[in-house]
C-alpha cells in the first residue's frame, strides 16, 4: 500500500550536454524501478540517437525536449523564458508532487510543488578556477538570475560541499536549513574485455572546456611511454573547438565504446581545473582504472586517498606522476583498487534514497 502523502509523480528538468544528461538518466531510472513516474524536460541540442535510445528503455520515464538556450550560454535570455513558459506549462499538465531542476533561473517560478534546484555547476566558480578572476561584468544578469532562482526554490542540492561552498560564495548566503548535499552515483556499465587492462592511459571529456583541461594531457602525451587516448566531442554549442595533437583523439564516443575504453585503460586522468563532481572519473573507478585527478577540493573530496593529484597548470608534474605509475605495477593497483572500493560506495541507488527522503519531507511541509 502506499502511503498517502507519498512521492508519486515528479518533474525534472535538465540538459543534453555533458553530464547532467547521465546523472538525469540513472536518477530517473532508480525512481521510475521504485513506482515513481518521472517527467523529464530536457533543453539544448536536440538528444542524440544514443540518448534517445538509452532514455527510451526506462519505463515510467517520459521525456520531453525543446531545442532552447541553456542559461550559462550566449545570449540565451530569450529562451531561458521560453523554457520557464514550458516548464509551467508541464508543471500544469503533469502536476508533479515535487519539481526538480537542473538549472538555476527557473527555480524562481510558481510551479505549484515544492522546487529542489541542483548546482552542477555554474559560470561564477568555473571562471574563478579556469581564469584566475572574477567572471567579468556581462555575465551580471546570469548572477541575478541565478540568485533569484535559488532563493525561490524550497531546497538547495549540490553533488559535494565544495559546490555547494560555491553557490553559498556567489549567490548566498545561504541558510544551512535550505541546502544538502546529496552525491552523484553511477553504475557499472559493459563488462570486461579480452585480454584485460592494457598499458593506456585514457581521458574523456568536452575538449573544448577548459575546465577539463585536457589540452594539458595532449600536451605531455609525447613524454610517456604509453598511449594517450581521448574521447570527447571538440566542438562547443558556440562552434569554438579545441583539436588533439599528439594523444589519439577519439571523438565522441558512444556508451558502448565508453565501456570498452574504460576495461582496457589501466590509468585513467582528469586534470580539471573546475569540477564539481566528476562522473567520468566515477566511472573509470568502476572499471579498474588507477585516477590521476586535477589537485582541486571538489576531487579530494570525493576521491581523498583514492587517487593521485596533481596541479592542473603544472605539465611537468603530471608527466612525473604518470611516469612513475606507468614503472610502478604495485602502486598502480593499489590505486586502482581504492579507488574502485571507493566507487562502489557511489551508487544511484544510494543517490535516489537520498533524494527520495528530501521530496517526502518537502510533501510533508518541509519547506
Amino acid at each position: 500500500m502506499v502511503p498517502e502523502r507519498s512521492v508519486r509523480r515528479v518533474l525534472m528538468s535538465g540538459d543534453t550536454v555533458g553530464g547532467v544528461w547521465t546523472y538525469s538518466l540513472d536518477l530517473a531510472r532508480e525512481l521510475t524501478g521504485r513506482g515513481i513516474t518521472v517527467t523529464l524536460a530536457t533543453m539544448g541540442p536536440a538528444p542524440s540517437s544514443d540518448q534517445r535510445r538509452e532514455a527510451s528503455q526506462i519505463s515510467g520515464l517520459r521525456v520531453n525536449h525543446r531545442d532552447l538556450a541553456l542559461e550559462w550560454m550566449d545570449h540565451p535570455w530569450d529562451d531561458v523564458a521560453r523554457a520557464g513558459d514550458w516548464l509551467l506549462e508541464l508543471a500544469a499538465r503533469e502536476r508533479p508532487d515535487v519539481v526538480h531542476l537542473g538549472s538555476y533561473a527557473h527555480g524562481a517560478l510558481e510551479l505549484g510543488a515544492p522546487v529542489v534546484v541542483v548546482g552542477h555547476s555554474c559560470v561564477l566558480s568555473w571562471w574563478e578556477a579556469v581564469k584566475h578572476e572574477p567572471a567579468p561584468p556581462a555575465w551580471a544578469r546570469y548572477q541575478d538570475a541565478v540568485q533569484r532562482g535559488i532563493a525561490g526554490a524550497d531546497k538547495v542540492v549540490a553533488p559535494t560541499r565544495a559546490m555547494l561552498a560555491a553557490l553559498h560564495r556567489h549567490y548566498g548566503p545561504l541558510a544551512q536549513d535550505r541546502c544538502q548535499v546529496i552525491a552523484n552515483g553511477r553504475r557499472r556499465f559493459g563488462g570486461p574485455v579480452t585480454g584485460g587492462k592494457q598499458p593506456v592511459i585514457f581521458a574523456a571529456g568536452r575538449l573544448w572546456d577548459e575546465a577539463k583541461n585536457l589540452a594539458l594531457l595532449d600536451a605531455i602525451a609525447p613524454r610517456l611511454k604509453w598511449p594517450v587516448r581521448i574521447a570527447g566531442e571538440p566542438c562547443a554549442p558556440s562552434g569554438r573547438s579545441l583539436s588533439i595533437h599528439a594523444a589519439v583523439a577519439l571523438g565522441h564516443l558512444s556508451a558502448a565504446e565508453m565501456a570498452q575504453e574504460y576495461a582496457r585503460a589501466s590509468i585513467y586522468v582528469l586534470p580539471a581545473r573546475y569540477e564539481p563532481f566528476g562522473l567520468s572519473a566515477l566511472e573509470a573507478a568502476l572499471a579498474g582504472c588507477a585516477l590521476v585527478l586535477g589537485d582541486i577540493a571538489s576531487l579530494r573530496e570525493v576521491w581523498d586517498e583514492a587517487a593521485a593529484f596533481v596541479p592542473p597548470d603544472d605539465p611537468g608534474e603530471l608527466a612525473h606522476t604518470l611516469g612513475q605509475l606507468i614503472r610502478d605495477d604495485r602502486r598502480r593497483t593499489v590505486l586502482a583498487a581504492s579507488a574502485q572500493r571507493r566507487a562502489r560506495d557511489l551508487t544511484p541507488a544510494r543517490t535516489a534514497t537520498a533524494y527520495l527522503d528530501l521530496y517526502q519531507r518537502l510533501v510533508a511541509g518541509d519547506r
